[in-house]
């Protein structure tokens, strides 16, 4: 008995949530990075402050990085699924802007 061929996967309105998806997480990002360097430079300027505000601007370029590369991916017709890699990575970013943004803060 053969399996049933898998059926053509519609290519107009699902990739083009994810990307728009990955985009408005970037555009977030950017934003929660924009105002951890605002605050440290509102506020009187620390070696913790700077510290974190630059690492910050670092997990902003790590997470545009995976965003910029999978928004790519998505233009195929059949789009591979994001890496284990790629995934950990965007992980690690979002982790590390939230660690940051407490070292600005404090």
């Amino acid at each position: 008995m053969t399996e049933p061929a898998t059926p053509a996967r519609d290519p107009g309105l699902q990739p083009e949530r994810t990307r728009l998806a990955w985009r408005r997480t970037t555009l977030t990002f950017t934003i929660a990075a924009v105002l951890a360097a605002k605050a440290v430079i509102r506020d009187e300027i620390t070696a913790a402050g700077v510290t974190g505000a630059a690492l910050a601007v670092l997990a902003w370029l790590g997470f545009l990085a995976v965003a910029h590369r999978r928004i790519r991916a998505l233009d195929a017709a059949r789009p591979a699924p994001l890496s284990h890699r790629g995934a950990l990575l965007a992980t690690v970013c979002t982790v590390a802007l939230a660690a940051f943004a407490v070292a600005v803060v404090l």
